[in-house]
């Protein structure tokens, strides 16, 4: 139990501290603040790009959101950087 709890805490300090005191938060997997707001900025720029018409912003609405995306996807495997 001590070397799971000592992972855990290695893992993501805060979830381990708040679990600790009866209050655990979501654990970092599950916190998509950043991607909802990059994939939120990106759609408003795809929007202002088709509304205006040009394609450089078009296109940077696309990449940011897509952007956005990617951060929703948890990290895989044993030695996964974090965010």
């Amino acid at each position: 139990m001590r070397a799971l709890e000592e992972r855990l805490h290695r893992e993501d300090p805060r979830f381990a501290e708040a679990l600790a005191h009866g209050r655990p938060c979501r654990p970092r997997e599950y916190r998509h603040g950043r991607a909802w707001l990059l994939t939120g900025f990106g759609l408003v720029l795809l929007g202002i790009g088709i509304a205006v018409g040009d394609g450089l912003l078009i296109a940077t609405g696309l990449v940011t959101a897509g952007l956005g995306g990617h951060l929703f996807d948890p990290p895989h495997g044993p030695r996964a950087p974090r965010r």
